[in-house]
């Protein structure tokens, strides 16, 4: 019995060490810890004041099969339970037993995968095929989440051929956004084609990308409070949107700009009585920046605007951006005041109040402008001002409504020890505007700010 069961053991090894001589693994990761407060999200009495840590892990293996063969994963460790489908991490101090009073750990999280897909790269183009990243321009609409502090992310589950020719590249894109079963006609499918030119020499970079989705009425399923926000009564068609964006940019020695629009139409496949409920809406963001080379001063600016409902429309004509895309800690970065001013409860889940959502707002229904100075305090530390001002596109409330949204003034320390570790220290301070008040309904905007304290390591 021994000899046969050694047999085994030096069987699977021999085996094993085949194996992992004919493949190899790279591991990348990141890990963060965020500590936020803000005082009074409501502007209003009672203030829902919230204060709450975030603790977050992924690991990102990639497995080089044989030469050009590449397949790519991601898993995420200590997931939020609110936001199931995020990377916002696990709540400090949450806790997954029954009776957490009396328990001696706080229970355990369960692991999930976010991204998995193969790459055959070749000379002149490259096959995609399984649940992939889709990132395009600024990241207005489409956004990986690669950043450091980002907490939402875009993927779908597609096939794509990148086809390379110098410094263009052409990709089709097939996928699904859901399907139900195994059977037809509970799926949402999109499609997309993707043009881009980068070109390193001139530091230049111009694309567009355009992605189609369908579906039948069955696989539709806006909650009840997304059916408020877009004016419905209920369902009554089929899905079919388009969207269109564009993203231009070119690097100099001395200054350099960025810009992205985005252009969303079609059907929602949602109807008010027996009207059916259209999109038509558009975004347009842009950054200009000024280096510091060898200075010490470097010197940013963000501009840009989103279309808002038009209630005499019987479109919805709101456009909101990626909500990786900020322009400060607080504005349409966290829920603020009593309304849902920038028309964003058509994605958000309506089931959270301002004093109990993370920073799940997005910039809607508004323009904005934000000017930054960056202050290289030396090769470590960085201290950045950031003001922001913006107005609203639409009012809902025609009696006596300010547009005005009113003014932020944001300052954050960044502590750099490494290239792969940094620590963020933020306070916002928000003035509202009267556009929180409502016009005749005579809310509360009263002042309000915000603590956040985060570190993040990648590796």
């Amino acid at each position: 019995m021994f000899k046969k069961n050694l047999f085994k053991t030096l069987a699977f090894s021999l085996v094993f060490s085949s194996a992992a001589q004919a493949i190899t693994m790279d591991w990348t990761g990141g890990y963060r810890f965020e500590w936020t407060e803000v005082d009074r999200p409501s502007l209003a009495t009672p203030g829902e004041r919230k204060a709450y840590g975030l603790n977050y892990l992924y690991l990102s293996p990639q497995i080089i099969a044989a030469d050009g063969v590449n397949i790519y994963s991601r898993f995420d460790i200590l997931n939020s339970t609110e936001y199931p489908s995020s990377q916002l991490g696990s709540i400090w101090g949450s806790n997954s037993n029954t009776q957490a009073v009396t328990s001696e750990n706080q229970g355990d999280a369960a692991l999930r995968v976010s991204q998995l897909y193969l790459t055959v790269n070749q000379e002149y183009g490259a096959l995609l095929v399984g649940r992939a990243p889709l990132e395009f321009g600024l990241g207005m609409t489409y956004s990986a989440g690669k950043g450091a502090f980002d907490h939402w992310y875009d993927t779908r589950d597609m096939v794509a051929y990148k086809i390379v020719v110098d410094d263009w590249f052409f990709m089709p894109m097939l996928g699904r956004k859901q399907s139900s079963g195994f059977g037809q006609g509970g799926s949402i499918s999109s499609l997309a084609l993707q043009l881009q030119y980068d070109n390193k020499d001139t530091q230049t970079t111009l694309g567009v990308l355009y992605e189609t989705q369908s579906a039948s009425a069955s696989a539709l399923d806006y909650s009840a409070g997304q059916q408020t926000a877009y004016g419905a009564t209920g369902l009554g068609g089929n899905l079919k949107t388009t969207q269109t964006s564009f993203a231009f940019g070119r690097d100099f020695s001395s200054f350099g700009f960025k810009v992205e629009a985005g252009f969303r139409s079609g059907e929602t496949g949602l109807v008010n009585g027996a009207q059916g409920i259209n999109l038509n809406g558009y975004g347009i963001a842009s950054e200009f920046y000024i280096p510091k080379n060898d200075g010490k001063w470097d010197w940013a600016l963000k501009l840009g605007m989103a279309t808002g409902d038009d209630s005499a429309s019987t479109d919805f004509g709101g456009y909101a951006f990626n909500r990786n895309y900020d322009v400060a800690m607080l504005m349409f970065n966290h829920r603020l005041g009593q309304r849902d001013f920038f028309n964003t409860n058509t994605f958000k889940n309506t089931t959270y109040g301002v004093g109990d959502s993370a920073d799940d707002e997005a910039i809607s229904n508004a323009m904005y402008i934000a000017p930054s100075a960056t202050y290289a305090w030396n090769d470590r530390l960085d201290l950045r001002n950031t003001v922001v001002y913006g107005q609203l596109m639409n009012v809902q409330n025609t009696v006596d409504s300010s547009k005005d949204l009113g003014l932020e003034w944001d300052i954050e320390l960044v502590y750099k020890p490494s290239e792969r570790v940094q620590w963020v220290n933020q306070v916002g301070l928000l003035f509202p505007g009267a556009a929180f008040k409502d016009g005749s309904s005579g809310l509360e905007n009263a002042f309000t700010y915000g603590f956040a304290s985060k570190a993040a390591i990648s590796f």
